[in-house]
């Protein structure tokens, strides 16, 4: 899968039901020897699109769940 047919889709928590955000709007972490996805940063948009500060959310690949036409399940709260 390509990055490209990711960056449309809403990243959703399935902890507490949220939305985090596009996965377009989001930076990655990649590791540079092997070209995998580490992880996603979040920043806190805010109206108009604009960043809100420097507040953001790391999201680790291994936390995503399910990947599905239109959205990408994660859980960031762990048992």
């Amino acid at each position: 899968m390509r990055f490209h047919d990711l960056s449309n889709k809403e990243l959703i928590d399935l902890s507490t039901g949220t939305r985090l955000g596009m996965l377009g709007q989001t930076d990655l972490e990649i590791d540079e020897k092997t070209g995998q996805i580490i992880a996603f940063t979040i920043p806190q948009i805010g109206m108009f699109g604009f960043r809100k500060g420097e507040n953001s959310a790391r999201i680790d690949w291994n936390d995503i769940k399910k990947i599905g036409e239109d959205m990408i399940i994660v859980e960031t709260i762990k048992d």
